[in-house]
């Protein structure tokens, strides 16, 4: 039985605007005013928001300054996307955890989660890992403490580092169409279209053999 481990922004949150905004309002209360969306999901490849932030705003941050971010998470609203709560109970009774990665820090990803809705059981955030995605220490770390094969996980996320981080860790990755940094061109055993798309995938071994591409 494959084991599903799920990337959290982009794929089953829509952080398309509650994350960079989080990220600019700090960094322009910390003066760098010229700070944008656009940088910050540039910066995203750099790790969890305590090597983001600094970078955006020039120099070391005070752990005060970072609390400011934590803090601006909490007064968002955040949406799972369509069909993810639904999808998410459907895996627990098939008998799987529902296992997530992260790059964000867990301490990001649990304010996330809980403005959103949505119970986690098992959680790797970027803090847990030495190097961010692309490298696969995050996937290979989820498929341990789920006691799983990495022959047997799927690695589901939007961008195309979830998916260079499935392929370098031996794991199959699987493209969430549906999540902002989506990107056609980039490699991926799987796509689906929508999350209940996944579902089908729990109960096959091989899932390069089984299921070429799940497009609907």
């Amino acid at each position: 039985m494959a084991q599903l481990i799920w990337d959290m922004d982009g794929t089953l949150l829509d952080s398309t605007h509650v994350v960079p905004e989080a990220f600019v309002t700090v960094a322009h209360r910390l003066g760098a005013h010229d700070i944008d969306r656009d940088q910050v999901v540039a910066a995203y490849s750099r790790g969890v928001p305590e090597v983001i932030l600094p970078h955006l705003v020039g120099r070391p941050v005070t752990d005060p300054e970072m609390s400011l971010y934590y803090e601006c998470l909490r007064g968002q609203h955040i949406e799972p996307y369509a069909g993810i709560i639904e999808t998410l109970a459907e895996v627990r009774r098939l008998g799987q955890q529902v296992v997530v990665f992260t790059g964000a820090s867990s301490r990001a990803a649990r304010i996330l989660f809980d403005a959103a809705g949505i119970d986690v059981d098992l959680l790797i955030g970027g803090d847990h890992v030495q190097h961010p995605k692309p490298a696969p220490d995050g996937v290979i770390r989820a498929a341990q403490d789920a006691g799983a094969s990495l022959a047997n996980v799927i690695y589901i996320g939007d961008a195309p580092a979830d998916l260079q981080a499935a392929q370098s860790a031996g794991a199959a990755g699987a493209a969430a169409a549906w999540g902002h940094l989506y990107d056609p061109k980039a490699p991926a055993t799987v796509t689906l279209r929508r999350p209940e798309d996944a579902l089908s995938l729990i109960g096959h071994n091989t899932v390069a053999a089984s299921h070429p591409h799940v497009s609907r």
